[in-house]
């Protein structure tokens, strides 16, 4: 699959301290690649960076091989949303085509479509200022993908939607990759991450954590966890092979298991003295990961590249 966008080596320092510390990952035409990470880690350094906002101490930036970023070709949708406020969304949207390049006449009509797609139709002449939040935030991913971009940043994108938004933007993230559009979403919402993405690069810290196909990620990071409804003793569950830790809450228990465990072996092995109403066991989630990183719970037993 043909790279797009890749950073090597970034460095980035502000005064004394050292923002991040030898950056690297690729994102590929057609695909969804998330950037994770706590508050703090360097995720909004990395992205100002690709964005021109920043430059690097050290380090390069290269799309399709090149080592200039061609703005006309990126879309970005910033964490922190602005339009002009007394400005027609009809005459913000062809104004942002047109700092991009694209021809007026085409953007108009990706316009008036997107804003149907995005139940905004007859919109198109009322001013920023008068869009609720939610509408407001739809005409800015508009103005960010108007012009077709090959590369999309989305920074924290489904921030403050409500369900049917939220499905909404989905659909059309999935649609651009489908189609081609190399995509790097920033988010929080672990759930979304885990439920869209194709790869993944998880930092703290300034530098990378984890790095590679989620699902290999998964395979790799994400120990099994037993999660038992019923009311047993806690030192009764410690005490089984391969448990890590357990943690209780009234009259559920999680056990986390050691890596390397094979579950259906596992469970052959649980004693007949348990009380079981329910049981599950699946791996952990992405989002377990992710505290692992931002808490030092050590959920993980190592971290590095899986397959990137």
């Amino acid at each position: 699959m043909e790279t797009v966008l890749k950073v090597d080596s970034l460095e980035k320092s502000f005064k004394e301290k050292q923002i991040l510390k030898k950056i690297s990952f690729e994102v590929r035409k057609g695909e969804i690649m998330a950037i994770l990470g706590p508050n703090g880690a360097g995720k909004s350094t990395t992205i100002r960076n690709i964005m021109g906002i920043m430059y690097p101490d050290a380090g390069t930036i290269s799309f399709l091989g090149y080592n200039e970023i061609p703005r006309h070709k990126i879309g970005y949708l910033p964490e922190e949303r602005g339009l002009y406020k007394n400005v027609k969304v009809m005459d913000i949207l062809l104004y942002l085509a047109e700092l991009k390049d694209y021809p007026l006449k085409k953007a108009k009509e990706r316009a008036l479509d997107y804003l149907k797609k995005f139940d905004l139709e007859g919109m198109d002449n009322v001013s920023v200022e008068e869009l609720s939040k939610g509408m407001g935030q739809k005409v800015q991913f508009i103005a960010s993908i108007i012009h077709e971009p090959d590369l999309l940043i989305l920074d924290e994108p489904f921030s403050g939607l409500d369900p049917v938004s939220q499905e909404m933007f989905k659909e059309e993230i999935r649609s651009l990759a489908e189609k081609g559009t190399a995509i790097l979403l920033s988010s929080h919402q672990m759930n979304l991450v885990e439920e869209m993405c194709d790869r993944l690069f998880m930092m703290a810290d300034g530098q990378k954590v984890i790095y590679g196909d989620l699902d290999e990620v998964k395979t790799e990071y994400a120990n099994f966890k037993c999660t038992i409804r019923g009311k047993n003793d806690r030192n009764v569950l410690e005490n089984l092979p391969n448990v890590q830790r357990v943690e209780q809450d009234e009259d559920t228990s999680i056990l986390y298991l050691t890596k390397n465990v094979e579950a259906a072996s596992w469970l052959k092995n649980l004693p007949d003295g348990l009380t079981i109403h329910e049981l599950s066991i699946d791996r952990i989630s992405l989002h377990e990961i992710f505290i692992d990183i931002a808490t030092d719970k050590n959920l993980l037993q190592e971290a590095g590249e899986v397959h990137a």
